[in-house]
């Protein structure tokens, strides 16, 4: 049975999202502050953390940051009442592997850990591969494919499906693509990373790369 802890230091919100992990057939276990938050996943066996960012003694964005400082790999979604873009981007750009802002449907928070459930356990540790939607980047022979057929991507489209593909189902801003994809930071005002997107879409299917309005793109998983 798989293990998640849940990090919220407001006992109802905490109740409410543990009856409902619970009753989809997880394992759960409830801490109250981000100290207590580390102190458990370092006794390893934990699946997936559902973070909140307004934890006592020490904040979700720290204990983020300081469990992927250690390299730990562990699945993150955060969540907290806060949902400006740049909370988002930031609790993103420090690993976390999604975001939801307060108030949210425990349906949505159930899908969600689901997905990243299952893209944890697909993950090989040395991974020559990334996988998802049905396209399938070869990262040694620097090949693509969708549904099984061979498609040809440019050295900047390559890199980019693949920025996006590791974060699949995750929203991805323009700026952390330019900055992923690119090595650089550009203004706002460039639209480079629209334009590959639209080559991107040509090639692998228009339905496998979102727009989110707002903050940039996501792709499909």
């Amino acid at each position: 049975m798989q293990h998640i802890l849940i990090a919220e230091d407001e006992e109802g919100i905490a109740r409410v999202i543990d009856r409902g992990l619970r009753g989809a057939g997880y394992r759960t276990t409830v801490v109250g502050d981000g100290l207590a938050t580390l102190e458990a996943v370092a006794e390893g066996n934990v699946d997936l953390v559902v973070l909140d960012v307004g934890l006592p003694r020490m904040d979700g964005f720290t204990v983020l940051r300081m469990l992927r400082t250690m390299e730990d790999p562990v699945p993150i979604i955060m969540c907290t009442a806060r949902d400006s873009l740049e909370d988002t981007v930031s609790g993103l750009e420090s690993g976390a592997d999604d975001y939801l802002a307060k108030p949210f449907r425990v349906e949505e928070l159930l899908a969600r850990v689901k997905v990243r459930l299952r893209q944890s356990a697909a993950a090989p540790a040395d991974t020559q591969q990334v996988v998802a939607g049905g396209v399938v980047l070869d990262l040694v022979a620097h090949t693509a494919a969708v549904d099984g057929r061979p498609v040809e991507l440019s050295a900047r489209e390559f890199a980019l499906a693949r920025e996006l593909m590791e974060h699949a189902g995750q929203a991805l801003s323009r700026d952390q693509l330019l900055d992923r994809v690119w090595g650089y930071e550009v203004t706002g005002s460039s639209n480079v990373v629209d334009v590959y997107v639209r080559y991107l879409r040509a090639k692998l299917g228009a339905d496998r790369i979102t727009t989110v309005r707002g903050i940039g793109y996501r792709f499909e998983s």
